[in-house]
C-alpha cells in the first residue's frame, strides 16, 4: 500500500513539473497585433490573424505634436501604449511624450506595471521618487537635456519644470500597459468617495481640510 502511494505522489509531482517546463514567458510568435474588435478577455488582447495585419499596426503619429499645458499641473502626458499603438501588444514597453508648461509638474504618480526610463528633450527638470515602507526615503535631483533618470517599477515619483521656459520628456515604460494612479486623484477624487474622517485621521488633519479637497478632485 505504501509503495502504491509513493509511485502515485512521484507521478503526481512529475506531472506538475511537466506543466511548469511547458509554460513560456517569451512571445511564441513574431507579433501578435492587438485586435480591438474582440470581445474575449485575456491577460493582455487578443491577437489579429496574422494575415490581416498592416504597417499601419506598428505606427503611431503624435509625440511630435505639443500637448495643450492649460491644465493645473502645467503639463500633458501623450501616450503611446497598446491603446494607440496595437503592435505593442505582449511586447512588454511603451512610450509617452511630457509637455511641462514654466513651473509645471507631472504630480507624484505610480505606474502599477512598469519601470520607467525618462529622457530630457528640452529644458530642466526635478524629478524624484520615494523608497516604499518604513523608510520612505526621497531619491531626487535636477536633470537637464539629454540627461536620463530612471523610476523603479511601483514607486511613487513625480517631475517639476524648474526653468520658465517650457520643458519636453519622452519616457520609455517597461509594459504595453504600463497603468497609472495619481495619488492625489485617487485618494481625493475616488468614486465613491473615501470617508473624510477616514482621510483625516490618516493625514492627521481636520476634516474640513479634506473636504476641501475632495472639491477638488
Amino acid at each position: 500500500m505504501a509503495n502504491h502511494i509513493i509511485i502515485s505522489l512521484i507521478f503526481v509531482a512529475l506531472s506538475f513539473g511537466l506543466l511548469a517546463f511547458a509554460f513560456e514567458p517569451s512571445p511564441l510568435q513574431d507579433f501578435c497585433v492587438a485586435d480591438s474588435t474582440s470581445s474575449a478577455r485575456v491577460n493582455g488582447l487578443v491577437c489579429k490573424h496574422p494575415t490581416s495585419v498592416v504597417a499601419d499596426d506598428f505606427f503611431f503619429s503624435g509625440l511630435h505634436v505639443p500637448g495643450n499645458t492649460s491644465n493645473p499641473n502645467g503639463s500633458r502626458v501623450t501616450p503611446m501604449t497598446v491603446a494607440q499603438l496595437p503592435g505593442l501588444n505582449s511586447l512588454g514597453i511603451s512610450m509617452v511624450r511630457v509637455e511641462y508648461a514654466p513651473w509645471g509638474i507631472n504630480p507624484p504618480h505610480t505606474h502599477t506595471r512598469a519601470t520607467e526610463i525618462l529622457t530630457v528633450i528640452e529644458g530642466s527638470l526635478q524629478v524624484g521618487f520615494v523608497t516604499s515602507n518604513p523608510d520612505n526615503n526621497l531619491i531626487t535631483r535636477t536633470i537637464k537635456k539629454g540627461d536620463v533618470f530612471v523610476f523603479p517599477i511601483g514607486l511613487v515619483h513625480f517631475q517639476r519644470n524648474v526653468e520658465t521656459g517650457n520643458a519636453v520628456a519622452i519616457a520609455a515604460l517597461s509594459s504595453q500597459n504600463p497603468g497609472v494612479i495619481t495619488i492625489a486623484n485617487t485618494v481625493f477624487g475616488s468614486n465613491p468617495g473615501i470617508s473624510g474622517d477616514i482621510l483625516a485621521k490618516a493625514f492627521q488633519v481636520d476634516k474640513s481640510v479634506v473636504d476641501q479637497l475632495q472639491n477638488k478632485f
